[in-house]
Order: structure tokens, then C-alpha cells, then sequence
């Protein structure tokens, strides 16, 4: 009986699974269709929100997965730019060089600011990372000979094929889609299994012989060169930066972005940028009190839906599919 069990199990799980391979080749389909029946501003829009979204998973891969509180993500966001922008304006370095270096860079220096941060646990180590996110922002706003200071790097040169909108559009839905591709497999990958030991239980982690603090680093420094594809990204799109980009406010702005979707759902920051980046341009358009809004909807999912939108609808399926199971398991 137990075997049959196991077995009608097992088989609904391979039969999801293949259903949701295809579902998931369906939605990549439909999104190579957009720059041919959308307007180009919304082929604009759709292109920011591939650039966000990867943002803000290099954040949940870290704080939802790895269990960092990680208060400070534009650091390696706007580094990652800011090398980028400065290597293609202030040398004669190739392009290529310039887009591999950016998140490089944007990973040196999360190793750096890891490498103090790992050393504590819980709000010490966030309240660290943004003294010293915030320290990275005060050198780049006060570098004016490097970093233009408060005005930023404007104008920056780019390959004109670029400069068409189309090819923008699949340039970051393409870093985008292997981007997030790598992220799971390194979630599903025993590496990610342990940082979820970590996350949950460190002490006991610790107990059967795992380095936490080694594996936590190496999170840390993957997030950041996620994060930094993410900033050059952006450059390409709009061929500038400016300081605003590490500011702490970037930070929160991320951090809203993944708990609107669901902190430890892989999909959940997508959803969650999406809806922010389009609430931000639609409501922009009626006021300019932007940061108000931001804070009436944190308050709202505090308060109402800590779980996400799309934790909340994992939470539901699992509810209603679970007592099917059960039922189909009493009768074999």
C-alpha cells in the first residue's frame, strides 16, 4: 500500500514537472514576440524590468536562499555600472572588456565588504553592510575626477547595433533568462542545499562539519556578480550613471521588490519588480510623492501578506493539492 502511494506520488510529481517545463518554454516563446507588436516605449518598460528583476533575484538568491540580510544591494549594482561607464569613456580598453569587467569588479568588491560582514549574524551583519555600502557611495559621490562625483558619467559609448531598441530588448531578456537559469541550478546544486542548512539552522550546520561562513561569503560574492551584470545592463539601456544608483534607497527599493513577490520564491522578485516598476511609471505620472506610495504598499505587506504575492499562491496550491493526494493515496 505505502509503495503504491509513493509511486501515484511520484508520478503526479514527473508529470507537473514535465508540464511545467512546458509551460515555462510557452512564456519564454511568448516573450521573443513583444518587440513586434508592443510600442517602443513599452519594449523600453519590458527591457527595465528584465534589468530589475535580475536584480532583485541576486538579492533573494542571497537573503531569501542564503538567509543574509542584505541591506545594502545597490553596492554591487551600481559598481558593476560604474566600471563599466568609466572603462568605456576613460580608456581605450575593448567593449567586451569593459561588460566582462563590470561584474568582476561589482564581485571584488562584495568579497571585500563579505569578508568582514560573514564575521556577524542577523542585523549586525545588515546594519555592516550598509555602514559600508554607504561608505562605497561617499567615495564614488566625492571621486570627481574619476566618477563625474554628484553629476555622474553621461553619454557613455556604445556599439551602435545597441542602439536599436529590438536588439536591447533580447540583449537583456537573453542576460536575464541564463542569468536566472544559473541561479536555480546553483540553488538545486548541493552548494545551495547547504546554504539553506545554513540559513535554517547555522549551529547545527556548523555541528556536522560545514563552513558557514565560507559558504555565506561565496553567496555573498555570486549575488554581487549577478548584481553587477544587472548595473552593466543598465548602462547599455541608458548610457549613464549616477551616485543615486548605491544609494541606500536603491536598496530598500529591491528589497520591496522581493518581499511584494515572496523572499526564498524563485520567481517571487520578478513579479515583484515587474509590479513596482510599472506602479512607479503609472503613478509617477500623477504625482511625485512616489516614495509615499512605496510606503503605504511595505506597510500593506507587512501588516497583511508577509508571504508575497507569489508565496501566498504556493501557499494555496500546496494547500488545496495536498489534501487531493492524500485522498488518492487512502484509496490505493
Amino acid at each position: 500500500m505505502m509503495s503504491s502511494i509513493f509511486e501515484s506520488i511520484s508520478l503526479q510529481k514527473r508529470k507537473w514537472s514535465g508540464f511545467s517545463r512546458i509551460i515555462l518554454i510557452a512564456i519564454w516563446a511568448v516573450f521573443l514576440l513583444p518587440p513586434f507588436v508592443l510600442s517602443p516605449y513599452a519594449n523600453y518598460l519590458l527591457t527595465g524590468i528584465f534589468i530589475t528583476a535580475l536584480f532583485a533575484s541576486s538579492l533573494n538568491y542571497v537573503l531569501g536562499y542564503g538567509g543574509l540580510l542584505q541591506f545594502h544591494h545597490a553596492v554591487p549594482f551600481g559598481v558593476g555600472a560604474y566600471a563599466a561607464a568609466i572603462i568605456l569613456t576613460k580608456t581605450e580598453l575593448p567593449f567586451l572588456l569593459a561588460i566582462l569587467a563590470g561584474p568582476v569588479i561589482a564581485a571584488a568588491i562584495s568579497f571585500l565588504i563579505g569578508w568582514f560582514c560573514v564575521r556577524l549574524r542577523g542585523l549586525y551583519f545588515g546594519m555592516l553592510t550598509l555602514a559600508l555600502g554607504q561608505l562605497v557611495w561617499a567615495i564614488i559621490y566625492r571621486w570627481n575626477a574619476l566618477t563625474g562625483g554628484d553629476d555622474g558619467i553621461h553619454a557613455v559609448p556604445v556599439p551602435e547595433f545597441l542602439g536599436s531598441p529590438t536588439v536591447m530588448y533580447y540583449v537583456s531578456f537573453l542576460g536575464f533568462t541564463v542569468c536566472l537559469l544559473i541561479l536555480l541550478i546553483l540553488i538545486k546544486s548541493p552548494f545551495g542545499l547547504i546554504l539553506k542548512a545554513s540559513r535554517d539552522n547555522p549551529v547545527r550546520a556548523e555541528g556536522i562539519g560545514v563552513n558557514v561562513r565560507r559558504h555565506q561569503l561565496i553567496a555573498y560574492v555570486t549575488a554581487g556578480f549577478f548584481a553587477g551584470i544587472a548595473g552593466v545592463l543598465f548602462v547599455l539601456l541608458e548610457r549613464s550613471v549616477t551616485p543615486s544608483m548605491l544609494y541606500w534607497n536603491k536598496s530598500a527599493e529591491v528589497l520591496i521588490m522581493c518581499l511584494i513577490g515572496g523572499i526564498g520564491t524563485f520567481l517571487g522578485p520578478t513579479l515583484g519588480a515587474a509590479i513596482l516598476v510599472i506602479l512607479s511609471m503609472v503613478i509617477g505620472v500623477y504625482t511625485e510623492y512616489w516614495l509615499l506610495v512605496l510606503g503605504l504598499i511595505l506597510l500593506t505587506l507587512v501588516l497583511f501578506l508577509p508571504q508575497g504575492i507569489l508565496g501566498l499562491a504556493i501557499e494555496l496550491f500546496r494547500k488545496f493539492t495536498r489534501p487531493n493526494q492524500a485522498t488518492k493515496g487512502g484509496e490505493n
